[in-house]
């Protein structure tokens, strides 16, 4: 599609809020005499479909992030009017003023969820409502608008059903979402956007490690962070992202995947590329512990974590695991390790449900660090004999797909109505 396709004439309404030339721009002001905005309104849903269907790229031959099924959903909110009508159209290109602020100032957030194709070819979704509400924190932390919850997987289920042949049916496979929010004000002067554009598109995707598990290896460094108190490390933006991209590439020249993300001069374990870590170890006194880092705005709400330490707390808890938030170092890791108490580590995320780790290389703190490679402390972690994971992340991924795919029926898994769109 061309920029002057209708959606992106729609975009570029985005235009009508930018400032009266020479006035500054300030802050929004509220108050009880505005006029009532528009909220979103599934109801009002325009589809446009498309006139030249994609060819299905065969299940064995998807990679992620890389094929996009026919259409989009995109709906337009400004200060002035609040939500605009909702469309599905077909996936094209966004046409967008060069001054639009989401260039300038990272005006931007998303999420990633999953729709599921289960054995009666039905489609679900995975706690939906948990992507909506971090999508709105993570929006509002912007100062951009909230966003609702239920009209807006009311309007992705509707999505799902003019998209539905793009739902892989084999398990393992998915169709992934990526709802997003962009501030689209025309103007580099710095203020809350006085529009924005909320959309989403979505792509078949196979299994994370589609012929088995493979433990990956970290690096643990004590001069660089992810996130700080007060911060943004618990929403969901993109400029969170891209930061940690650097760092990323500086560890693959040294043989590792990920980074292991620390903070402070303690030392504070927080998470694991993009992705919140487990580890299983034993206490001194010799207490199974399965731990994590708390939520303490550092870190971010994964959905996969909060259920990781549901079925943790309802099958580990009784077998004798204490299930634990709080913070711990990697100087603990590194003891379990050393006195042969760590028993296992994982990450957890929407992509790969669980990624197991087999090797973390620590610089030793900042002190240490100075040494180079000679200061570098290596961390072992176990996995199961023959295997390239180990027991609890086996059973956690086991507990998670059964769920996701309708196997075990869930209150997480929201079953999408069926709608001839």
């Amino acid at each position: 599609m061309v920029a002057s396709s209708a959606l992106g004439r729609t975009l570029l309404s985005a235009s009508r809020c930018h400032p009266t030339r020479g006035v500054s721009i300030l802050p929004r002001v509220y108050s009880s005499a505005a006029r009532q905005l528009a909220d979103m309104d599934a109801s009002r849903l325009t589809i446009t479909k498309s006139t030249t269907p994609k060819p299905l790229v065969a299940p064995q031959d998807l990679v992620f992030g890389k094929t996009f099924t026919d259409h989009m959903l995109s709906v337009e909110w400004t200060a002035t009017d609040g939500w605009l009508d909702p469309k599905i159209t077909p996936y094209q290109n966004l046409s967008l003023d060069p001054a639009t602020c989401v260039f300038h100032y990272a005006f931007e957030c998303f999420e990633g969820m999953k729709a599921y194709k289960d054995s009666k070819g039905q489609i679900r979704l995975f706690r939906p409502e948990k992507n909506m509400a971090r999508l709105s924190a993570s929006s509002q932390r912007l100062s951009m608008p909230a966003i609702p919850e239920k009209p807006m997987i009311q309007l992705i289920s509707k999505f799902l059903n003019v998209d539905e042949r793009f739902i892989p049916s084999e398990k393992g496979y998915s169709l992934y979402l990526r709802p997003t929010v962009i501030g689209t004000q025309r103007s580099i002067g710095v203020g809350p956007p006085g529009s924005a554009l909320l959309f989403v598109i979505a792509s078949p995707v196979g299994p994370y490690y589609p012929s088995g598990f493979k433990a990956v290896s970290l690096e643990a460094r004590s001069d660089i962070v992810r996130a700080w108190p007060g911060g943004v490390g618990d929403k969901k933006l993109g400029a969170n992202y891209a930061s940690c991209i650097a760092p990323q590439l500086e560890a693959a020249k040294k043989g590792f995947q990920q980074n292991l993300w620390l903070f402070g001069p303690e030392g504070y374990v927080t998470e694991v590329g993009t992705m919140n870590v487990f580890f299983a170890w034993l206490s001194r006194t010799g207490k199974k512990e399965f731990i994590t880092a708390p939520l303490d705005g550092t870190i971010l709400e994964g959905i996969t974590r909060d259920s990781v330490l549901e079925l943790a707390r309802e099958n580990l808890g009784p077998e004798g695991w204490d299930v634990i938030e709080r913070k711990y170092t990697i100087a603990e890791v590194k003891e379990a390790a050393d006195e042969g108490r760590l028993l296992e580590a994982f990450g957890s995320g929407t992509a790969a449900v669980v990624s197991p780790i087999k090797r973390i290389q620590w610089d030793g703190g900042m002190e240490r660090r100075a040494l180079g490679e000679k200061g570098a402390v290596e961390i072992n972690v176990p996995l199961s004999p023959g295997s390239e994971t180990g027991p609890i992340a086996q059973r956690m991924w086991n507990w998670i797909l059964e769920r996701q795919y309708g196997e075990i029926e869930s209150k997480w898994s929201v079953i999408v109505p069926r709608e001839n769109l």
